[in-house]
């Protein structure tokens, strides 16, 4: 049998801050998509949005987005609070699904995009780049190869200075209900490489701060209130029996930003990054057998990226696209899928509840919350 040639998939993109800072070039550098659409509320901004990337078509609804017959696909980099009713449009129309994190506002929605999108027979995708770092697949290859042996703690630190400033606007960021807040920036990835890096949570227990309670309005200068937290300290308890401790902020100035470390009885393994301003690039991995210093870990070559760029986010972005069209191409969702959104959505729910009622939540069984109510 011949092989099955090979088809460009067109692709619009919805949301048009990060959509274009990340999506919109790595859409464009992948040599299976092309970018025929996008869409901005206001029709003279996506209009010139459009003009400024060579994009044939600019849309100020989602429903024109998806009405279009070039659009096969769509690639989602709105605010949280706009996901679930965009992503149940672009799904309703049979269109394959690249989704932002964190993936909706609750478990609920997010469960109920992924039976829609199984429903639809379309591939639905989460932008969890961290899988697709060297740095970090190297970690997980030796995780793989035992080098810790039996694992008796994970830390992970991560503390950034995104939201320091006091003087920073307040926008949808600064509101709960609207999915702002250091969890749903932070946590929604942190819960994702968890799950993928050591398995399951069998129980949490969450405590969620707001450092700065007010912000000042953009448009009169009124200090406005915040209620979406901007620290966030947890405790798991992983399906293992493993203790996990996450150190979430983004609101602190620390010399080590992001921060894992993974100690069992045969070794240890620490990866870091000193980079603030790319959470990308910068990453390297030490490892030391039990009780000896610990040394720096070369990346296999056969994990780098091809190409770097100026925005690191761009090059582990388009190995996610490339994940996507892979799934497009066997009709089958590939890991991070919705169903690993639905996850990440999980914990943190369930880490909102514990803040809430101030004790341990345990954690039901993914593939149980999948069904319910299906």
């Amino acid at each position: 049998m011949p092989p099955i040639p090979e088809t460009t998939i067109g692709v619009a993109v919805a949301g048009t801050g990060f959509g274009q800072k990340v999506h919109i070039p790595g859409i464009l550098a992948h040599p299976r998509t092309q970018l025929v659409a996008v869409y901005h509320r206001d029709i003279e901004q996506a209009s010139v949005i459009a003009s400024t990337h060579n994009i044939p078509y600019a849309c100020d609804t989602i429903a024109d987005l998806v009405a279009l017959p070039e659009v096969q696909a769509v690639s989602i980099s709105t605010p949280p609070f706009l996901h679930y009713e965009m992503a149940k449009t672009v799904l309703q129309a049979q269109k394959h699904l690249l989704l932002e994190k964190p993936t909706t506002l609750c478990a609920t929605e997010a469960r109920e995009l992924y039976q829609l999108a199984l429903a639809n027979g379309v591939i639905a995708t989460l932008d969890f780049e961290f899988r697709f770092i060297p740095a970090w697949q190297h970690l997980a290859e030796l995780l793989c190869e035992g080098y810790v042996g039996q694992k008796r703690l994970i830390r992970v630190d991560w503390l950034v200075s995104s939201r320091a400033d006091a003087s920073r606007p307040w926008n949808w960021y600064s509101r709960k209900d609207r999915g702002g807040g250091a969890l749903g920036a932070l946590g929604s990835h942190a819960f994702d490489y968890i799950n993928w890096l050591f398995g399951p949570v069998r129980r949490l227990c969450a405590r969620l701060s707001t450092a700065i309670p007010t912000r000042p309005d953009p448009a009169t200068g009124e200090m406005k209130p915040v209620d979406a937290d901007d620290t966030c300290l947890l405790m798991l308890e992983l399906a293992d029996g493993t203790p996990c401790q996450v150190s979430i902020s983004a609101a602190v100035h620390a010399p080590r930003p992001h921060w894992l470390e993974v100690y069992g009885d045969r070794g240890t393994l620490v990866l870091g990054s000193h980079n603030q301003k790319d959470y990308v690039h910068g990453f390297h991995l030490w490892a030391a057998p039990s009780g000896q210093p610990l040394t720096e870990v070369e990346i296999p070559i056969h994990l780098a990226f091809p190409q770097t760029y100026t925005d690191g986010r761009v090059a582990p972005f388009i190995r996610v696209v490339d994940q996507w069209v892979r799934g497009i191409d066997r009709g089958e969702a590939l890991t991070p899928s919705l169903k690993e959104g639905v996850y990440s959505q999980l914990l943190m729910d369930l880490a909102q509840a514990s803040h809430e009622q101030g004790n341990w939540i345990d954690v039901p069984e993914l593939d149980m919350f999948l069904t319910e109510n299906s």
